[in-house]
């Protein structure tokens, strides 16, 4: 069959969306790496890393994720949630900044590359709804205090208190002026002003990169006599499969997986929001597969564990990106700046301290906290517990993580046990309504019903049930549907069904009819 004829015009309209799309992208890839540099120091100094391994992660990662995203605008890199997750999971295995702790950063890593990778191959990314609402509106402000507080003794200038949590640390620090070194103050203030205040100029009005700039000025002509980032060595990121302690991976499993699913929601969510409003198609399973692609080059290349940025993506969408080039350009550019990274040794922690704590601002939504009691008790229980959880077991933040998905399998176990059925005694007449789901878990109390009824009310001679308020009848809750059904009729009650479930429909009329037991 002959090759169909080549659409007139079609390879001139692909030339010119690419080179309507290619400017674009660049620009707002080069925007997000003079964002990203100065975030990717500070995400690792929160994380407890060397400052170089966070420019480590914000360079061929995202070169990586941008090959296998479905998303045009996520940017990968370091972010501040798995930061402080990954600080819990390593900080009670080795001391923070030493080398054996970047060693178990990159394995921690590695686990968290293979396990996305696996989950998006094996179709998984349903898993990326699983993390209950309540759950994690509980988790994210209490991350984000304890986010905050590590960092503020940096941004006051005050020494901090390594024996005690990071809420108390920053008690401490708050508590005692004395403490406070007036330069460091001076420079936090000036940043969130510029950083806050540039947005309200306009959303992408550059201000960590200028207060990033501003900051290097002053410590360089000598006016800032505060702590600085000292050493950032020069040079591209180094192969690093050999410091891998590879022993050690067993023990950083379950931290790596609970990281995996919790870090990736924030990608999830941000691709699934600009999907929705560009009204285009959006791919979990290709998503995780780009994150644990990032992950798994972050391993190999020195790196830290990544994850896809809220506000980073969010100035790539803006600055006109297009297509998943934006993130290759991002990389690229991190990448070029590496062998000039000594030109940031003489930037203040104050700087840094600062850019973390106005980042994580803005999940600190205790409203919606407070507003969910009125919605549902249970579901305002596995927020608080998450939230307390988080506060009060840091910085072993994956076992927050697990009293949070305990409590709400807990939750979803009792509310499925509540069976309620309404029961109406009219003359001679009795109508069952139940409310919830006829499971082996609920059926006996349909039965017990029956039992109380036909004492309560001897005189009935009619029995009508009505399913319609039940979710769904599995096979146990069906054969006690036909016992209650065959008990009132031996009592002398002339008998109904009504309103099956449509999707419990077949069971049920199989069960009812008597054909065939499906138990036997």
């Amino acid at each position: 069959m002959p090759a169909s004829p080549p659409v007139p015009g079609a390879a001139t309209s692909r030339t010119r969306r690419w080179r309507h799309n290619v400017p674009r992208d660049v620009l707002a890839g080069v925007s997000v790496a003079m964002v990203g540099i100065p975030q990717s120091l500070a995400y690792a100094e929160l994380a407890g890393m060397p400052p170089v391994v966070g420019l480590y992660a914000g360079a061929i990662p995202p070169i990586i994720a941008a090959i296998f995203a479905s998303s045009p605008y996520l940017q990968t890199g370091p972010v501040a949630v798995t930061a402080l997750l990954t600080f819990g999971a390593l900080s009670t295995a080795a001391t923070p900044g030493s080398p054996e702790y970047v060693g178990l950063g990159l394995a921690l890593a590695l686990v968290i590359g293979v396990t996305r990778v696996a989950l998006g191959l094996l179709r998984g990314g349903w898993l990326a709804y699983l993390m209950s609402q309540p759950m994690l509106l509980g988790f994210v402000p209490a991350a984000a205090i304890l986010i905050a507080g590590s960092q503020t003794s940096k941004a006051l200038g005050a020494p901090p208190s390594p024996h005690h949590s990071e809420i108390i640390d920053a008690a401490l620090s708050i508590a005692h002026p004395d403490r406070w070194t007036l330069a460091a103050v001076a420079m936090s203030a000036l940043t969130a002003v510029v950083i806050l205040g540039g947005r309200r100029l306009h959303a992408l009005f550059p201000g960590v990169l200028i207060v990033t700039v501003i900051g290097i000025a002053i410590s360089e002509l000598g006016l800032y006599p505060g702590a600085v980032v000292q050493t950032i060595p020069a040079g591209f990121p180094p192969l690093t499969v050999t410091q891998i302690p590879w022993d050690r991976l067993p023990e950083l499993a379950l931290s790596g997986v609970l990281i995996s699913l919790i870090g990736f929601t924030e990608a999830a969510s941000i691709s699934r929001r600009f999907a929705s409003e560009d009204r285009v198609r959006w791919s979990a399973d290709r998503e995780f597969i780009s994150q644990g692609a990032a992950n798994l080059a972050a391993a190999m290349t020195g790196g830290m564990p990544c994850g896809g940025s809220f506000s980073r993506s969010s100035v790539n969408r803006m600055s006109g990106a297009k297509t998943r080039l934006s993130g290759f350009v991002t990389g690229i550019t991190v990448l070029a700046f590496l062998p000039f990274a000594t030109v940031l040794q003489p930037l203040p922690l104050a700087v840094l301290g600062t850019i973390v704590i106005v980042a994580v601002v803005g999940l600190m939504r205790f409203r919606p906290l407070v507003r969910i009691w009125r919605v549902s008790v249970p579901q305002a229980i596995i927020a608080w517990g998450t939230f307390l959880a988080t506060i009060l077991l840091a910085p072993r933040l994956d076992i927050a993580v697990l009293v949070g998905v305990g409590l709400s399998v807990a939750v979803f176990l009792w509310r499925s046990l509540q069976l309620e059925i309404d029961v109406i005694a009219e003359c001679d007449s009795l109508r069952f309504t139940p409310r919830g789901v006829l499971w082996f878990g609920t059926a006996q109390r349909l039965d017990t019903t029956l039992l109380e009824s036909l004492a309560a009310h001897p005189s009935a001679t009619t029995l009508t049930i009505d399913l319609s308020r039940l979710g769904r009848i599995d096979v146990t809750g069906a054969l006690v549907l036909r016992s209650v059904i065959d008990q009132a009729r031996d009592a002398g009650l002339d008998t109904s069904i009504e309103g099956v479930p449509p999707q419990s429909q077949q069971v049920t009329d199989r069960v009812l009819s008597g054909e065939s037991n499906p138990l036997g």
